[in-house]
């Protein structure tokens, strides 16, 4: 596993725990991709940041739990579990609490991600919101 490969994924999970869209903004090439489970498609660097500062007011506490991570060139595989607590209000309430298992793929260019692809049953968020 590369280590600077593996270190720019590490950093924009950690970035993403803290809930900084701004931060990870700086983590992302100019012509950065994320694509959802749902096989949605957002592009550029200021789409995401808007896009992540918004998820992050919907789900104020939400978290990627990183268990198994693999490395082949500039690509990183991260397995685990992501939480959170659907807050439309801005409550955290114990029943809007939801968890499922996440698989995220990241591309690495010159130490910063061009793409992160998140695989994860959204159910458990999309109940929620109904």
């Amino acid at each position: 596993m590369s280590e600077s490969t593996s270190a720019a994924a590490q950093a924009f999970i950690r970035a993403i725990n803290r809930q900084d869209a701004n931060a990870l903004a700086e983590l992302m090439t100019q012509d950065h991709h994320f694509t959802d489970s749902l096989d949605n498609v957002v592009a550029g660097r200021e789409k995401m940041r808007a896009a992540w500062a918004a998820y992050f007011h919907m789900v104020p506490d939400y978290t990627i739990a990183v268990e198994e991570t693999y490395s082949d060139g500039s690509v990183v595989v991260m397995l685990g579990v992501a939480t959170g607590t659907y807050a439309p209000h801005g409550e955290l309430k114990t029943e809007n609490r939801w968890k499922t298992p996440a698989a995220l793929r990241a591309v690495i260019e010159d130490g910063k991600v061009s793409e992160w692809k998140v695989y994860a049953d959204n159910d458990p968020m999309r109940r929620l919101m109904a």
